[in-house]
């Protein structure tokens, strides 16, 4: 079967990782690119996260608040 049923106690897939975290799937894939998360198991397809690094990574992951786009004051 190529999805869990249920993964392992304390762990969670990317799905169930970004709907914890309240963010997209490609958000948890994004984080584990950028180091913020790491992986804790699963399959190369099907990777498994702990539910301790997800909040983690949620609270690291801060969304961009700067001045994004503003321009020279008038």
């Amino acid at each position: 079967m190529s999805e869990y049923l249920q993964p392992p106690a304390g762990t969670l897939t990317t799905s169930l990782a970004a709907l914890a975290a309240g963010v997209q799937p490609a958000t948890i894939r994004d984080w584990v690119r950028r180091g913020i998360l790491t992986r804790c198991g699963g399959s190369p397809g099907r990777p498994l996260y702990r539910v301790e690094a997800v909040q983690a990574a949620r609270s690291a992951a801060k969304p961009y608040s700067g001045n994004r786009g503003k321009g020279k004051a008038a």
